[in-house]
């Protein structure tokens, strides 16, 4: 019964200490701000797991026709995916660079995550990861073209991008002084949307 009862009081302790600095404004919100130790990983966890979950709850079915789709979406994902999450031979934008957590590469960390998975992220969106639900304003056929068109990235050229989406040039802004890796160095976890591993 003594384990039991200082068990709870641990958990009441933990739970106390967070609330007062939450209310005390010690937890630094910002973008810019590092993470506290364990915090990316941790948080990534939780979201995978609940992407995993619901998407295998929802039971989405893949459409049979789904490579087929991709041209469909090459034109949206230019331009609503690439401008935070860049692309084959194009960088992120301002908005994309500036983001906590840094939206992942969709060419390196899509085949991380199902295909349902991902269809599950772009209809219903990440939150507090600056990832939108295009739920709300697309419908499931155009949702599929844009995560058709995902999966073809793995491997593809910036030339080939170009080409099936008309865009891939970088902005005429000046980044030549500012290169920015695609790694996040620990600023958040990634919307895996595939949107930080198979976003």
């Amino acid at each position: 019964m003594k384990i039991i009862w200082g068990a709870l009081a641990t958990i009441c302790l933990i739970l106390l200490s967070g609330a007062l600095v939450a209310w005390s404004g010690a937890y630094d919100v910002a973008a810019l701000a590092p993470n506290l130790p364990g915090e990316r990983s941790i948080l990534h966890r939780i979201m995978r797991q609940s992407v995993q979950t619901r998407a295998a709850a929802d039971r989405i079915q893949v459409p049979q026709d789904l490579a087929t789709l991709a041209p469909k979406g090459a034109r949206d994902f230019e331009e609503m995916c690439s401008t935070c999450h860049g692309a084959p031979g194009k960088e992120p934008s301002e908005i994309g660079v500036g983001l906590n957590p840094r939206p992942p590469r969709l060419e390196d960390t899509g085949p991380g995550w199902s295909t349902s998975e991902m269809f599950w992220i772009v209809k219903n969106g990440i939150r507090m990861t600056g990832m939108p639900a295009f739920g709300p304003t697309h419908d499931d056929e155009r949702i599929w073209s844009i995560v058709a068109f995902a999966r073809t990235l793995p491997g593809m050229t910036a030339d080939n991008y170009v080409q099936v989406t008309g865009g891939g040039q970088t902005s005429s802004h000046d980044h030549s002084a500012h290169q920015h890796p695609r790694e996040d160095h620990g600023r958040g976890h990634e919307h895996d949307h595939g949107h930080q591993e198979n976003q």
